[in-house]
């Protein structure tokens, strides 16, 4: 199999770079994983394009989840997600622009300083969107809000080190290549399976959502260094103390697991519900809170779906369509004023 290649009149590294986007959207086989990163490695460039357009993919999808039925539907090929795009090898400009004409109401930005203007709502880095970040062995890293990852691929292993913040790991199997999670100096080994892991800092939790993993915490006169096997809805942290003692392992109820990991991003679907309901689902999952401050916004009803963690385009969609104003009280609050 070749690297994908491009008509004469356009730039080969970013027609490439598109390909390689559609490739990664309906899973990659062994030799494109290894194809892939003999790409991404052949010039300074590649990597470069390969965030641009992958930055340019998630925005699809995030129109996706913020389509409206107060409006008329639009073409369901523009806006479908991104399983059904799969098949069409489109050339990425012509993707792009073809949404954003179809969309109509949302103006897609990248990310700006906290404080700038951008439609209207003030842009902070806290309501950048969750990001899932597809290794090239097929894993999938979501990153919370902040968070920041290094990686390191080799023949014999996988390993990721958190450098701040949070993280959930869905990792493939491979059981020739293990997968480590470094965070604060706590390894934690997996093969196949899925876990959070959150930096703090004086700890570092861990909680498993599927499978097994080890644990192996920073070395102290007379700890064991390595903590017993973890499964499925069992969590532990781990103190960064000098001499702290040995971490325990304890079971997580369903319930608490949903609520620790209620920052995943999903869809929300909304029929005929009251603006609070919403308000109170957005702020159950995201930092920055919204306040209704009429008591008539509240009995306000909309039928819609939206990405959990966008609440920059829901703002949005609440100044453009329904008249109110967005106003910023210090870093985490939103205040929605109007009258319905």
């Amino acid at each position: 199999m070749t690297t994908p290649t491009s008509s004469p009149d356009k730039d080969p590294v970013a027609q490439a770079a598109a390909e390689w986007m559609i490739r990664h959207d309906r899973g990659l086989t062994a030799a494109e994983q290894d194809e892939f990163s003999l790409w991404l490695a052949a010039d300074p460039h590649h990597p470069a394009a390969w965030a641009e357009h992958r930055w340019g993919w998630d925005e699809l999808d995030r129109l996706a989840g913020l389509q409206t039925s107060v409006h008329a539907m639009p073409d369901p090929d523009l806006l479908a997600p991104k399983q059904a795009r799969a098949g069409q090898r489109w050339a990425w400009p012509v993707l792009a622009a073809a949404a954003a004409v179809a969309v109509g109401i949302f103006i897609l930005s990248k990310p700006v300083a906290p404080g700038t203007p951008a439609g209207g709502v003030p842009v902070v880095r806290s309501l950048a969107l969750i990001e899932q970040r597809e290794m090239p062995d097929g894993s999938v890293i979501e990153l919370n809000r902040g968070a920041v990852i290094t990686e390191h691929y080799t023949a014999g292993e996988r390993r990721v080190r958190l450098e701040r913040g949070e993280a959930h790991f869905k990792v493939a199997k491979d059981a020739a290549r293990p997968f480590f999670v470094e965070a604060g100096g706590v390894a934690v080994r997996a093969v196949g399976t899925a876990f959070n892991v959150r930096l703090d800092p004086a700890s570092v939790e861990v909680l498993v959502t599927e499978g097994k993993v080890s644990v192996a915490a920073p070395s102290a006169p007379g700890v064991e260094p390595v903590i017993p096997l973890m499964g499925m809805n069992e969590r532990t942290v781990v103190s960064l103390a000098p001499a702290a003692p040995a971490p325990q392992v304890t079971v997580v109820p369903p319930a608490e697991i949903e609520a620790r990991l209620a920052w995943q991003p999903r869809l929300l679907d909304f029929t005929d519900a009251p603006l609070a309901e919403i308000v109170a689902e957005f702020n159950r999952r995201n930092p920055v809170r919204l306040v209704l401050a009429a008591e008539a916004l509240r009995t306000v009803r909309l039928s819609a779906t939206f990405r959990s963690d966008n609440v920059e385009g829901f703002v949005r969609l609440m100044e453009s369509d329904f008249g109110m104003k967005a106003e910023w009280r210090g870093g985490d609050e939103i205040v929605l004023t109007g009258t319905p």
